[in-house]
């Protein structure tokens, strides 16, 4: 490894993917030095490695890296995620065809219906704590939906998932026992939903199918099947959590852009990959080299963690001439659900929610602006908003 690269300290909870360092670094070449391996910055280079088969998924050893053991970790390395070849296939079989796009946007409605009935809410007032009273319970409405969920159970799964996601960012250690425990009760969840459909109490839910391919199929362990539930209420809340606070503050940010999404609402999907590609949950895809790889006169030897920062790419000079966030401009596709194999599940629910969050929220909020400091997550692994205070006036 030349010792030329520049550094990136991606372990300081006060760096941000997003700073002038990474963008300098970017300039100088296509990947840097951090504690956990390689960053690479550029977009060409983010799509030659994701296609590669030579890199498999890299962050199976995340507990390692930031030192967390137990149930969480267990869980981690042993789904769908830090599995790879025939394993990895055999849990993504189950899901995939579980998450068809005839079954997402049949949804779709009921995820709309979601949004209206918080908005109905935040129109009572003029100002609020965003996190909690939109984005929390839309998400736990979202997999509630999908797990046909009693009334009563979804806050306590979404609570849960957000819990699990403490254990994705750089601070993830002292969060150690909260997060062994949230896993805890998702496999006891996991493991009861499961029951409801053997029983003939759910027959249409997102469960119900992934069990009716786990019978069809035979291939995957019990076991299997409950961590790929896991999984998917994991990703399905937190990523979702996430980018409503984040995309919602590019939008505060950035006035004359709500202003265009309130004029004209075929610009929703549009903004759901800006918000990914101007400040992304998860900070950054990872991959790791299987054998010494030589790219760019750089020698990636084997065992080297790559983190393909999704910002850095995604505003690549080489793809990107305006990095400002813009949700009326054309964009080339960003890698914020990663790519290849481990190409995100659940990437079509992320955007069928979103969408319908945008849709009910464009609908509430003339304008929309903070109302205090918000508090945020480290930006490096996976950020979001701790707190996101708001003042709005009401739409008529």
């Amino acid at each position: 490894m030349t010792p030329a690269l520049p550094y990136l300290d991606l372990a300081d909870p006060g760096f941000s993917t997003r700073s002038p360092e990474v963008l300098a670094a970017r300039d100088r070449g296509w990947c840097a030095q951090t504690p956990y391996g390689l960053a690479v910055l550029r977009y060409r280079e983010v799509g030659k490695i994701l296609r590669d088969r030579r890199f498999r998924q890299g962050s199976h050893n995340w507990p390692e890296i930031v030192g967390i053991k137990g149930r969480f970790a267990d869980f981690w390395r042993h789904s769908v995620i830090g599995q790879e070849g025939e394993a990895h296939g055999r849990m993504r079989a189950l899901a995939v065809p579980a998450l068809s796009k005839e079954y997402v946007l049949s949804l779709a409605p009921v995820f709309l219906e979601a949004a209206r009935e918080l908005c109905a809410q935040l129109r009572k007032t003029d100002h609020a704590e965003f996190q909690s009273a939109f984005s929390d319970p839309f998400t736990g409405k979202v997999i509630a939906a999908l797990l046909a969920l009693e009334e009563d159970e979804w806050p306590g799964a979404a609570r849960d998932a957000s819990e699990l996601g403490l254990a994705m960012g750089i601070t993830a250690r002292q969060y150690e026992d909260r997060c062994n425990a949230a896993c805890e009760r998702l496999f006891d969840l996991a493991e009861r939903l499961v029951g409801r459909v053997r029983s003939g109490r759910d027959r249409d839910s997102y469960v119900a199918r992934m069990v009716a391919e786990f019978d069809r199929n035979g291939d995957c362990s019990h076991e299997e099947l409950l961590n790929t539930i896991v999984i998917s209420i994991f990703g399905g809340v937190d990523t979702t959590r996430a980018l409503l606070g984040l995309g919602l503050s590019l939008f505060i940010e950035n006035p004359a852009q709500w202003r265009a999404l309130r004029r004209d609402a075929g610009l929703i999907p549009a903004a759901v990959e800006e918000f990914i590609r101007a400040r992304p949950t998860t900070t950054w895809a990872t991959r790791e080299a299987t054998e010494d790889v030589e790219m760019n006169g750089t020698v990636i030897q084997r065992g080297t963690v790559l983190h393909l920062l999704v910002h850095s790419s995604a505003r690549d000079p080489e793809i990107c001439d305006d990095p400002r966030f813009d949700i009326t401009k054309p964009r080339k596709r960003h890698f914020g659900f990663g790519g290849g194999a481990h190409h995100c599940i659940g990437h079509f629910v992320a955007r069928t929610d979103l969408a319908a969050a945008l849709t009910a929220l464009r609908e509430t909020f003339e304008t929309v602006s903070y109302d205090g400091e918000p508090e945020w997550m480290p930006d490096s692994g996976n950020t979001g908003a701790i707190r996101l205070p708001i003042r709005y006036e009401v739409a008529r």
